[in-house]
């Protein structure tokens, strides 16, 4: 039913040095997500995950999907001590 369906979204959010990209693609029934972030014009990460059929239904019946970019994370600063 998801068969011979193609789709492409992007969404680019820039405040003050900080860029965030976010990527929709399905190429026949089958599509992937990701959230690139850059900071001062460097990539920071990047996170590419496979969407759900659940989720690739909703964008062809047009429908809004909330979180969908919630479990791609990039860019975190792990904390660590300088000094031991």
């Amino acid at each position: 039913m998801t068969t011979r369906f193609n789709y492409d979204n992007t969404d680019i959010t820039q405040t003050g040095g900080e860029k965030i990209v976010r990527k929709v693609s399905i190429r026949n029934g089958k599509g992937y997500k990701s959230v690139t972030k850059y900071y001062k014009g460097k990539k920071v990460g990047s996170v590419k995950k496979p969407i759900r059929s659940t989720h690739i239904m909703r964008i062809r019946s047009r429908k809004f999907i909330p979180r969908l970019f919630s479990d791609c994370k990039c860019g975190e600063k792990n904390k660590t001590r300088k000094r031991r």
